[in-house]
């Protein structure tokens, strides 16, 4: 078993023992302009004929990660296919489509604290559920590093839709609201209002 085996939240509930609830996660949004680059390259998504998992992550999740890099370059980096094996027994291991750490010039996963999911299928509640299982798998791995993080942040995303998640406490909360590639100023935001947790901990 490995992430990917998560498919929806009542498995987390049973599996794992962690619940999950729907809330507003983000009460106030300040919204980050894309810079030109970004504009353009996400422009050329809608020109692409294929539409699959792949040409989604090289034209809009990949591009708006490293845009999110690039105005935090001094606080984060981010991994793409990297494996966190946590606690395989529980099915807690396995390849993470993207991870975000706050650490600067490691060429390996340390601590995580964001895990962003490709919905596969475009289908964002599975993609949820392997958000959540990276999310536990995350803050287990943190802590056998000894790295204290209390809160780990989640994003499941089919490209075109975005829904954001925390972990906390042994509860997976879900954002109510989903964001959508043509607010990415939006998404921006969010990321960035998460990012700056972490920077206000160091």
């Amino acid at each position: 078993m490995a992430y990917g085996n998560f498919t929806t939240i009542r498995q987390i509930k049973e599996e794992l023992g962690v619940i999950s609830r729907y809330c507003d996660l983000f009460k106030k949004i300040e919204k980050v302009e894309p810079s030109e680059w970004l504009k353009t390259t996400l422009s050329y998504s809608y020109f692409m004929r294929s539409k699959n998992e792949k040409s989604k992550s090289e034209t809009i999740v990949q591009p708006i990660l490293m845009e999110i890099v690039k105005n935090n370059k001094d606080f984060i980096t981010f991994f793409s296919g990297n494996t966190i094996d946590a606690d395989k027994e529980r099915g807690l291991n396995g390849e993470c489509d993207f991870v975000i750490t706050n650490d600067i010039g490691s060429l390996y996963i340390e601590s995580s604290i964001l895990q962003i999911v490709e919905a596969k299928d475009h289908n964002l509640k599975l993609g949820i559920s392997q958000c959540a299982a990276q999310m536990i798998g995350a803050k287990i791995f943190n802590e056998k590093n000894n790295v204290a993080i209390d809160c780990i942040y989640g994003c499941a995303t089919t490209g075109d839709v975005w829904q954001f998640m925390k972990f906390l406490d042994n509860k997976v909360f879900i954002d109510t609201k989903k964001y959508y590639l043509s607010e990415v100023e939006n998404i921006l935001g969010i990321f960035q209002t998460i990012i700056n947790q972490f920077i206000k901990l160091k």
